[in-house]
């Protein structure tokens, strides 16, 4: 028997600062909600729409693994560490912040609003040294299947991180399922669906719903119609 938790799209919190439109499926910034601070070591999901041009000063982070995938438009980034890059869509960046960086991000084209996720979890050890990583995906990969953009091996398919996590961007026709097992036993998954209609292990998620999913080996996704999403294999204990 599985624990799940169901995450609609309309119970995440709200930040639309005109040139920055934030929606929270965890308590961030202003808005607190008890009952959804995090999911095992997942933190912060956010899913911000950014107006051209515009973006986020330079600001500090520790001991947080930050993972960035853009959906729509490109962010420039650069950080203390002297890296200086345009992440595009397709792409995706982490940045470990350990014993501390600063950097900023924002929207380089003035006629295009950005669209991206930013996963925040918490690392597996403190205070380690920063890092910066940003690779290109492979998009045909992620048809039909469950492509792997993250892991805890350097070696490994996708970006990198100090935790036990294995990201997946999949990208399903309509009718077509697969299964996906846990990677560490222990681990629970957190799907994030990105548009169209699917049912992870017989729970429908519409447009921008999630749901958690723990003390289960496998699950089951099946796509209701075309749809895109990220899994996300996770730590449930810091």
């Amino acid at each position: 028997m599985h624990n799940i938790v169901l995450h609609k799209a309309t119970s995440r919190g709200n930040a639309n600062h005109g040139w920055l439109n934030a929606y929270h499926s965890f308590s961030f910034g202003s808005w607190y909600n008890p009952e959804k601070v995090q999911f095992g070591v997942l933190r912060v999901l956010n899913d911000d729409s950014i107006a051209g041009g515009m973006g986020f000063g330079t600001h500090p982070h520790d001991n947080m693994e930050i993972i960035t995938i853009p959906l729509e438009g490109d962010l420039a980034h650069k950080d203390s560490m002297g890296n200086s890059a345009v992440i595009k869509t397709g792409d995706i960046q982490v940045m470990s912040a350990g014993t501390g960086v600063e950097h900023s991000e924002f929207n380089p084209n003035t006629a295009l609003r950005t669209k991206l996720f930013q996963i925040w979890l918490f690392p597996k050890y403190r205070d380690v040294a920063p890092r910066y990583q940003q690779i290109t995906l492979d998009k045909t990969l992620q048809k039909n299947d469950f492509a792997q953009i993250l892991s805890p091996n350097e070696d490994d398919e996708g970006v990198w991180i100090h935790q036990d996590a294995w990201f997946y961007l999949s990208d399903f026709d309509d009718d077509f399922s697969k299964k996906l097992a846990l990677k560490k036993p222990g681990n629970g998954f957190y799907i994030m669906n990105i548009e169209g209609e699917i049912e992870v292990n017989g729970t429908a998620l519409s447009r921008r719903d999630a749901v958690g999913i723990w003390a289960t080996p496998e699950i089951e996704i099946k796509a209701i119609s075309r749809s895109r999403f990220l899994v996300m294999e996770i730590p449930m204990e810091e």
